[in-house]
């Protein structure tokens, strides 16, 4: 059965997309805050934070691979992109117009999967691109990745899995760390090797980088792949 093992990147919408009532309700926080530079500061947090949730942010790129035979897409949101990619290249970069026809072309491809393979993507890539898609309109294929968190398929996320399910909490033995921490514990080149990561997103996205998010993306699902590979060969099947 061929496994999709998929990553995405977000970033912030403009704080101008909100009314007043809703920025109110952003940064209600920081107006129990006296302290002017205390109060800044944590304005500058929720806006940092911002780019994490579904109703303030967007979907700028989805990498995906097919975790066997190692092909796959990076689909990402660009305003003007001519590069010309190699006809017969194993992973393909393409440019979308608006987060609308990336997450139209992420589940075109989903739908042909019936096993999916993330790192956290059940705490954050999976109900943020269900909510996205539902905000949008956009047909979701695949309704079932949020099922019952206590088995890997559909859906084997690997966050989950390194930690036994939270076992023993963030004290414990199973505590969880980041992919990066993971990818560099089993010998794994980290995905932030290139000095990209996800705190650079938003502010390549306003310098108009936007082929570095696909490939930042990109070394984010091949790290996952490898890292599924070793829980596949030795620890799959632990209960």
């Amino acid at each position: 059965m061929a496994t999709l093992v998929f990553d995405i990147e977000t970033s912030a919408q403009p704080l101008e997309n909100f009314d007043e009532a809703q920025q109110e309700y952003l940064f209600r926080e920081t107006e129990k805050i006296d302290d002017a530079i205390a109060k800044q500061a944590k304005r500058e947090d929720i806006t940092r934070f911002m780019s994490l949730w579904p109703l303030t942010s967007q979907v700028v790129c989805i990498a995906m691979l097919n975790a066997e035979s190692q092909r796959g897409q990076s689909l990402f949101v660009a305003d003007d992109f001519d590069e010309v990619e190699e006809e017969n290249a194993p992973v393909k970069f393409i440019p979308c117009a608006d987060e609308t026809e990336l997450l139209t072309q992420f589940w075109d491809v989903a739908k042909k999967y019936d096993h999916i393979v993330t790192f956290n993507g059940r705490g954050f890539d999976v109900p943020f691109i269900y909510l996205r898609s539902a905000l949008l309109n956009v047909p979701i294929s695949k309704k079932n990745w949020l099922g019952y968190r206590y088995a890997c398929e559909p859906h084997c996320d690997l966050a989950e899995q390194f930690t036994f399910y939270s076992v023993g909490g963030q004290g414990g033995a199973a505590r969880r760390f980041n992919l990066d921490f993971y990818c560099k514990a089993f010998g794994i080149e980290s995905p932030k090797s290139a000095g990209v990561t996800g705190n650079d997103v938003s502010a390549l996205m306003a310098e108009g980088k936007f082929r570095e998010i696909a490939e930042y993306c990109l070394r984010d699902v091949r790290a996952t792949v490898e890292l599924y590979k070793i829980w596949k060969e030795r620890l799959a099947g632990i209960k």
